[in-house]
Order: structure tokens, then C-alpha cells, then sequence
């Protein structure tokens, strides 16, 4: 019997609730692209929550990461949708990412970095280039904390340069994008499958 997975979308828009978002959108269709490959889920949008800047995994009185670093333990696929500004992920992505260094003092019960055997994706959008800048620096983050990366974990959507297009505004997904989705969807529930039937080692001391 295939094991039963479960994914969290941390969407990391710099617009709050209820405003319409590019990245919620794109994430929330990488999220129903897993759902069709059998994993549950769940989204957060970071931005609406109290997150304290800092690299513990708890910083104090008013923090709202221990309660979103809960669900990113309990889930077996993490999933960051962010939009390009200037080229880069925003400041709630980067916080995303400096929150989860906390992670790489934490073990598991077998003495391994809490976050292996997860797998981690991203979905980006922009209408300026960026995605593959993006992507570079999220994954090798995620990679240092403990996430394993599939192949071709990204999906992303760039517009025209200096356009005023947003990906919420098109009035149908492009064809690439969605079926580009539908793999990252894929290779994620697949690699998340085989991780849990094969875990990684102890790492040598």
C-alpha cells in the first residue's frame, strides 16, 4: 500500500489577505496537482501571520512560526510560492528561509536532521526574469536544512519585461506552465513516496 502524503504551500505574497495573489494562484494549482496525485494539504499565507524575524524556532511572545513550523514538521512535501520583486524572492520568502535555519540544529529520534526524508518545491511568478535566480537560492537553503530537492522542482511563470500582466490576469494558464505544474507535482509525490520507503542514513559523525 502507497503511504499517504501530505504537502503545506507556504504562499509568500507581500499581500496580505483578502487580495487577490499571483503566487497564492500558482501555488494553489501546484497544490491540486498533488492532490491528484494523492497528497492532502494545506496553504498558509506567511504574510498574515505575525512571523518574528529571527532564526530560532521560537521567538518569543507574539510568534506565529512555531504554530506554521508545526505543520511544516507534520507534512512530507513543503511548497514556497513566491512572487519576483527586484529580481528576488520577497522578504517573507527570505523569512520563510531564516526561520527554518533553526532546523539545523534539530534531530530526529535516530539522531538525523529533523527536516530529512522531506521534499521541498517552489513556484515563482514575475513579470521580470528572476525564477531561476530564485529557485537557485531557495533550493540550496532548503537543501542545507535538510530537504531534498526532485528533479525539475519548479514551476514558474515569468510575464513580459516591464509589463503590467500579472499571472492572476491571464485568462487561461499557459499550456507550459500547467502541465510543467503537473510533473513538479509528480516527481515531488513520487520522490516523497520513495523517501518514506527508504529514508536517508544517520549522517557520519
Amino acid at each position: 500500500m502507497e503511504p499517504n502524503l501530505t504537502a503545506v504551500c507556504l504562499v509568500c505574497t507581500l499581500k496580505p489577505s483578502p487580495a487577490e495573489s499571483s503566487a497564492e494562484l500558482l501555488g494553489s494549482q501546484l497544490m491540486d496537482a498533488l492532490a491528484a496525485e494523492g497528497v492532502t494539504g494545506s496553504t498558509v499565507r506567511v504574510v498574515d501571520h505575525d512571523v518574528k524575524p529571527g532564526v530560532e524556532a521560537d521567538m518569543g511572545d507574539g510568534d506565529a512560526w512555531p504554530g506554521i513550523r508545526k505543520q511544516v514538521q507534520a507534512a512530507d512535501i513543503l511548497v514556497i510560492a513566491t512572487p519576483t520583486w527586484m529580481g528576488h524572492m520577497t522578504s517573507i520568502a527570505q523569512r520563510v528561509l531564516e526561520r527554518l535555519d533553526a532546523e539545523l540544529s534539530e534531530q530526529d529520534e535516530q539522531g538525523r536532521p529533523a527536516m530529512f526524508d522531506k521534499v521541498a518545491v517552489a513556484a515563482i511568478v514575475g513579470n521580470e526574469d528572476g525564477a531561476h535566480q530564485i529557485s537557485a537560492e531557495l533550493f540550496q537553503a532548503l537543501n542545507d536544512v535538510g530537504f531534498t530537492i526532485p528533479a525539475q522542482g519548479v514551476t514558474y511563470w515569468n510575464g513580459e519585461a516591464m509589463g503590467s500582466v500579472d499571472y492572476k490576469d491571464l485568462e487561461e494558464t499557459p499550456e507550459q506552465v500547467d502541465s510543467t505544474t503537473k510533473s513538479v507535482a509528480k516527481f515531488a509525490a513520487h520522490l516523497a513516496r520513495t523517501l518514506r520507503i527508504a529514508p536517508y542514513p544517520v549522517p557520519v559523525e
